[in-house]
């Protein structure tokens, strides 16, 4: 391949790290150099609004959306996304079909004095952009108030140590690649908050006709990764998932069977859908979809407005 490779990523410092772990492991695994492979930052429209909900000015498409448009106009020829900040719909042209190894999918916490969740004061505010992660926090403490927090992690730390907020929860994955451990108060179990849906997962995205990128990513795909991202984001698929919708779900795959779970809060998070269920490995994308289809009928659509 004589043609350079042009890596896409947001230009945050925790995104540019997601883009450089992809190049390694590229030029690992295939005959290219460090030269042959370039990062190119670009800007997204979630990174330039941070004081709006992201499901009241466009959704989750907002991280996604640039990177995406230059890779359908052939400026880069790789886009590295955060998985769980996807939509779950698939762009026209485009295919997400690598996935690198996933980090620790759970949620922490990180407060001033490094209390947990339980030991913090009566109504205390928690920095949250997330309905999933603010329902299930009140699922725990219902006194808690929570409070929009938008922006990299660098950002929400410092808003903390302003006195904004008695706490933030963040993805472990994004604190983890950072080096920032030493912030954290508490990690939450998969069991006591369920993620979203592709936490911890790198995902490559390119264009679906590109057969030689295809080829490429195809040899750093990690294929236990493959089938549990698939299986959690077909969920959000059938749900018709967006911003708006509180959704959380976690795979793991054991003794070749894949373990799902899943919740799903109505639109006022007053109501909570839960369900679990064990399959054959090989049945993965089969048990996305039907948790999915499960949790849509027990909800009877209160998720959506």
């Amino acid at each position: 391949m004589n043609k350079k490779i042009i890596i896409g990523s947001r230009g945050s410092k925790l995104a540019l790290l997601y883009a450089q772990k992809a190049k390694e492991l590229i030029i690992k695994n295939t005959s290219l150099h460090y030269n042959d492979i370039f990062i190119k930052p670009i800007t997204t429209k979630g990174d330039q609004e941070q004081n709006t909900r992201l499901s009241e000015i466009g959704g989750k498409g907002l991280f996604s959306g640039n990177i995406e448009k230059e890779l359908q106009n052939k400026n880069i020829d790789i886009a590295v996304h955060a998985l769980k900040d996807m939509p779950a719909i698939e762009t026209s042209g485009l295919i997400t079909d690598t996935f690198l190894e996933r980090i620790d999918p759970r949620e922490i916490l990180i407060t001033l004095d490094k209390k947990k969740l339980i030991d913090l004061n009566l109504k205390s505010v928690i920095g949250t952009s997330s309905y999933r992660r603010e329902f299930q926090i009140k699922k725990i403490r219902s006194d808690l108030q929570c409070k929009l927090i938008r922006g990299n992690v660098d950002t929400r730390i410092n808003k903390l140590k302003k006195g904004s907020y008695n706490g933030i929860i963040l993805s472990y994955a994004g604190i983890k690649y950072l080096d920032l451990e030493n912030e954290i108060s508490e990690i939450f179990s998969v069991e006591t908050i369920i993620p979203s849906a592709g936490q911890g997962i790198i995902a490559l995205q390119c264009r679906d006709d590109d057969e030689k990128i295809i080829s490429i990513l195809k040899k750093i795909n990690h294929e236990e990764t493959y089938k549990r991202a698939h299986a959690e984001r077909d969920i959000l698929k059938i749900l018709e998932g967006d911003c708006q919708t509180a959704v959380g779900a976690h795979s793991k795959i054991e003794n070749e069977k894949i373990i799902l779970e899943a919740e799903l809060f109505s639109l006022d998070g007053s109501e909570r859908f839960y369900e679990k269920k064990i399959a054959k490995v090989s049945e993965f994308r089969k048990l996305g979809k039907e948790i999915g289809q499960i949790l849509k009928l027990k909800s009877k659509n209160s998720y959506k407005r």
